[in-house]
């Protein structure tokens, strides 16, 4: 059982994994690239729809982008959107050692806070690669590091836990628990569908994913949305991926844009930090 949590007014969450249009993990970009980005442009599509609409996000930022770009952070937290942590490389959380986890979110805090004077509360690691059972030593390190959720466990196939609970829940660790907040899937009696982001958000129909939302604020429960800035950027250019790859990292052309705005048309969205210091402390 899930406990019923503090969101009688059912608010959900819009969140941003804030990485520019070559993040993608496992693959070696070629020289320069770097140089290429769109993520300013790219970001600057979503603070001016959300602001059209008058939505606050959580923007899990990467530190090497938010170094590169220092106006970045100035524009989303002068727009009044939670500014959280994604880690500083894009490298799976399985591929670093417990001290390189560390410094990465001591480097990533570090320029977060520098920017901003606001310490991140929240954090998601690329590709979902948290998970209870190969990287148990992170969530410790979150917690004993301040942080209050994270948001990288997702119940899908092949990715994150897929077996997992669906719905808000505690992590104990040896030190201070800590949330787990998993962006929404679309339970069938196979599998948990992709509904919650990515290309599963722009190929499902929308209704679906209406009709989840709804569920998850029925057993009140906040349902997260994820979305990426090359997202909202059709135009931009893409890595010369695989077929299944390419798929998975950038689904169709077309533009979330559209449903985000009917979504934001039917639900009310808040920060995610905001959402989760409504509840019990974990501790």
């Amino acid at each position: 059982m899930f406990p019923l949590l503090s969101t009688v007014e059912s608010f959900h969450s819009i969140t941003v994994d804030l990485e520019d249009w070559y993040h993608v993990c496992g693959v070696k970009l070629p020289s320069g690239i770097e140089a290429g980005g769109r993520v300013v442009e790219a970001t600057g599509n979503i603070l001016a729809l959300l602001r059209r609409h008058n939505i606050c996000a959580t923007f899990f930022v990467l530190g090497s982008v938010a170094a590169q770009y220092p106006e970045l952070l100035y524009k989303i937290a002068d727009n009044g959107h939670e500014i959280a942590s994604h880690g500083w490389s894009h490298r799976l959380v399985t591929e670093l050692s417990h001290d390189e986890f560390m410094e990465e979110l001591e480097r990533t805090a570090s320029v977060i806070e520098g920017q901003t004077g606001c310490k991140p509360v929240g954090f998601r690691a690329p590709r979902w690669s948290l998970s209870r059972l190969n990287t148990p030593w992170a969530f410790k390190i979150l917690a004993e590091s301040g942080y209050l959720y994270d948001s990288s466990l997702t119940p899908l196939p092949a990715i994150g836990e897929p077996n997992g609970p669906r719905y808000p829940h505690i992590i104990e660790t040896e030190a201070v628990n800590i949330w787990e907040v998993p962006p929404i899937v679309t339970k069938t009696p196979f599998i948990n569908l992709p509904t919650g982001g990515g290309w599963g958000f722009r190929f499902f129909p929308l209704s679906i994913i209406q009709a989840t939302i709804r569920r998850y604020a029925d057993r009140g429960q906040p349902a997260v949305i994820f979305v990426h800035p090359r997202e909202l950027d059709p135009e931009g250019p893409r890595l010369n991926l695989g077929v299944f790859q390419g798929f998975a990292t950038y689904g169709s052309r077309t533009s979330s844009e559209d449903r985000l705005q009917r979504l934001f048309s039917e639900f009310r969205f808040k920060p995610l930090g905001e959402i989760v210091k409504t509840w019990q402390p974990a501790s």
